[in-house]
């Protein structure tokens, strides 16, 4: 009994000793190395890229105060359309001390004068009534009291305007009343009754009642890199999106390349503009987030290979081209890429196939 224990204790060591040598062996037997392989064709490439910015009108115009006042009354609200004239709010004036304080005393050296020349021309009317005066001297008293009493109603007019913000004679062209310089959407009005304002001077740009755009004529507004800009001319055609309107798309042309760069986080980019139609149901706002894609290059018809295939060497680029023996690296030459296909312009023929990525055996690694 004991030796047949014996026996097959020694069965089992043997059996593992073999199926681990055998274990060893397979695997360090080198495997086949496996690739992908592309045929080459005939395709279309483009190089493009992509510009963000946002979606502007392109005239958005401030609307400022004529004069110092307090806002007495909003007619408007954010949202509305306003045409050109059309009264948007109303101020309270806050007459300037030192203006009223010159407009009153000019009223009332106007009123002295006035007296005056009424009193000259009354004795003059008298002495020509019995002949005793030339004509001439008559219209020349009868001209001097005429213009002192237009003087003394300009006086009369100025001091209404300091003190009131309007005149007598002219109510409908109130400087109180702050008027749309345009037709179009309000976008903002940024102050509420009570506010004090200020209008626009040397010394200060005056205080913003409200902001009016036409916004039937959008533009998008964004910056391409300088390694970019080289490639662009006036006129290209773009592809709009907007991420607010999923199904908004428009084609645009280029209208504008700025001149200068400017620099945004450290590098240097330019400012494109390109008009933007507002068509079908889509309500565009101003300010919303817009993508622009531009075609820089294209190539149409070229032959193509992945890029993935490709080896570089020094200044050379080479391919894996598959024969009846293997793969042989042969030199191409290669021209337009869009970053997953790139043109073949010498080396390779239609058809031929070429060695791509290496195949990752997973079972291999798994065990």
């Amino acid at each position: 009994m004991k030796k047949v224990l014996k026996y097959i204790i020694f069965a089992l060591i043997a059996i593992i000793l073999v199926g681990t040598f055998v274990f060893l062996f397979k695997n360090s037997r080198p495997q086949k190395e496996l690739y992908q392989e592309h045929e080459t064709r005939y395709g279309n490439i483009s190089r493009t890229t992509v510009v963000t910015g946002k979606i502007e009108p392109r005239n958005e115009v401030n609307i400022k105060p004529q004069i110092n006042g307090i806002i007495s009354e909003l007619r408007k609200e954010a949202g509305q359309m306003v045409k050109e004239g059309e009264v948007i709010a109303k101020l309270r004036v806050i007459p300037d001390m030192n203006s009223l304080s010159s407009a009153q005393s000019r009223v009332r050296l106007a009123e002295i004068n006035l007296k005056q020349a009424k009193t000259n021309y009354e004795r003059e009317k008298a002495l020509y009534d019995k002949h005793l005066v030339s004509d001439e001297e008559f219209d020349q008293v009868l001209q001097a009291y005429n213009q002192a009493k237009e003087e003394h109603a300009a006086a009369q007019e100025s001091l209404e305007v300091i003190r009131d913000g309007v005149s007598s004679r002219n109510t409908t062209g109130s400087s109180t009343l702050v008027r749309s310089t345009i037709t179009g959407l309000i976008l903002d009005i940024p102050v509420k009754v009570g506010n004090s304002v200020i209008q626009a001077n040397t010394m200060n740009d005056g205080t913003t009642v409200a902001t009016v755009a036409d916004m039937s004529d959008l533009i998008f507004d964004g910056n391409i890199d300088e390694t970019e800009v080289g490639s662009l001319v006036e006129g290209m055609p773009i592809h709009i999106s907007i991420g607010a309107l999923p199904d908004y798309s428009a084609e645009a042309a280029l209208e504008y390349i700025s001149p200068k760069a400017v620099e945004n986080n450290g590098a240097n980019q330019f400012e494109i503009k390109a008009a933007v139609r507002s068509e079908g149901e889509h309500k565009i706002r101003s300010g919303y987030s817009a993508n622009a894609e531009i075609v820089l290059e294209h190539a149409d018809s070229v032959l193509t290979i992945p890029e993935s295939a490709l080896e570089f060497s020094s200044d050379s680029t080479f391919v894996y081209l598959k024969g009846d023996e293997g793969y042989t690296r042969v030199p191409i030459t290669t021209g337009l890429s869009d970053g997953l296909i790139i043109e073949v312009k010498s080396g390779l023929k239609e058809g031929d196939i070429v060695r791509g990525t290496r195949i990752i055996n997973f079972d291999k690694m798994k065990k």
